[in-house]
């Protein structure tokens, strides 16, 4: 619909409203043999009359009323387009280089994975009204600029290779922990997430990062069961029971993050691979090795740098040198101000402080962290540590 119409809006509204008619129409009439088809067509009707309602859809109205109607009785064809799946090839189709890559991947998150503005929001560590008027600009961008969605031919999917691995972490990290809510893991999106990669590694086998993107969610995957305990509370990594990870999962990680390694073309996906693979391994927690996983996290700080990739140097490095090193690169974090509003910051301060036996300034943190955090699971852990550290 967005490629009929060429505006986000109309596209969005018209098939909304073809699936609010689909629920009422085949509960009393039954589903027609080529629902996809149906879909197209009612949607593509609604849009024609939105169009004819406006000024500016005048001349859009003429090239929508010239395409083909969908014949609802055959099947659809396959696109020859190389993209064996029909939502990898809707996230190629979004993922237009026009745009840029944020808006790119917050478009696709918006418009095909089901995650709201705010999740989205939190992913980018933006506010949700920032958040919102960025997807409202680059709509108008399209609209405006006459931005073309169709599915590309398979030599122009390279180009769009990195916004799609993004969208798909994206997608990944809101299932592995949940930005808020009632539970810490939505496994249907890893689940998802997991699938689609596998998917595109196979679409493209010499993509390394691609293959770096699947090694690193099956080696955090492999944790989900151990991650919460019955009571679905957070349980930390070092607590976990690691004969409930998935050794299967494991080794399958290792074996794709290998392959990729063997191509020679390293990135932030493999680099990340390689330290969930240096905490996956070990049998025991006493078995990590802490100062490669924090060498890692510099080299991951020197291919992509960010806030989040330095706070994670800054708990590794207070797991391989002491704490009073990891909460003096923590304290430049916090003085920065760059991750404000991120809870993980202050908790982790909260927790190496903690370790320091300085427990007033670490109940402040923990109080500033259950400020911010948005899950029950992750709220009840920081509850817990803060009654630890003022009883």
């Amino acid at each position: 619909m967005i490629r009929l119409t060429g505006d986000w809006e109309v596209a969005e509204e018209s098939a909304q409203d073809a699936f609010a008619i689909a629920l009422e129409r085949w509960v009393r009439d039954g589903v027609p043999r080529n629902p996809g088809a149906w879909l197209t067509t009612v949607a593509r009707n609604l849009a024609v009359d939105r169009l004819r309602r406006t000024k500016v859809g005048v001349a859009k109205l003429q090239e929508v009323a010239a395409m083909p109607v969908a014949d609802e009785a055959q099947p659809e064809r396959e696109p020859d387009d190389g993209v064996p799946d029909d939502r990898l090839r809707l996230m190629f189709t979004c993922c237009h280089p026009a745009l840029s890559l944020e808006a790119q991947v917050a478009l696709t998150l918006r418009t095909l994975t089901g995650m709201s503005t705010t999740e989205i929001a939190r992913a980018f560590l933006v506010t949700e009204p920032t958040m919102a008027q960025r997807l409202v600009r680059a709509q108008k961008k399209i609209r405006h600029a006459g931005i073309p969605f169709r599915v590309p031919p398979a030599h122009q999917l390279v180009e769009r290779t990195g916004a799609v691995l993004s969208v798909l972490y994206l997608l990944f990290n809101e299932g592995y922990s949940a930005s808020a809510g009632a539970d810490l893991l939505r496994q249907g999106l890893t689940v998802e997430a997991i699938r689609l990669a596998r998917t595109l590694c196979v679409l493209m086998p010499d993509e390394s990062e691609a293959m770096g993107l699947l090694a690193l969610m099956l080696l955090h995957d492999a944790r989900r069961g151990a991650r919460v305990d019955a009571h679905g509370d957070l349980v930390l990594l070092e607590a976990q029971d690691r004969t409930k990870w998935d050794r299967d999962a494991i080794k399958e990680g290792t074996s794709v993050l290998e392959a990729a390694l063997r191509l020679r073309r390293p990135g932030p996906f493999q680099v990340q691979a390689a330290i969930a693979a240096c905490h996956a391994e070990p049998s025991d927690p006493e078995g990590t090795d802490w100062r490669e996983i924090a060498a890692l996290y510099g080299k991951l700080a020197a291919m992509a740098p960010s806030s989040i990739v330095e706070l994670n140097r800054a708990a590794a490095v207070s797991m391989a040198e002491g704490p009073e090193a990891g909460l003096a690169l923590m304290d430049q974090l916090d003085h920065a101000r760059e991750l404000s509003g991120y809870y993980l910051l202050p908790a982790a301060r909260a927790d190496l402080l903690r370790r320091l036996n300085r427990t007033a300034e670490a109940a402040d943190a923990y109080r500033e962290a259950l400020a911010l955090v948005a899950t029950d699971p992750e709220r009840r852990y920081l509850e817990r540590r803060l009654h630890e550290v003022t009883a």
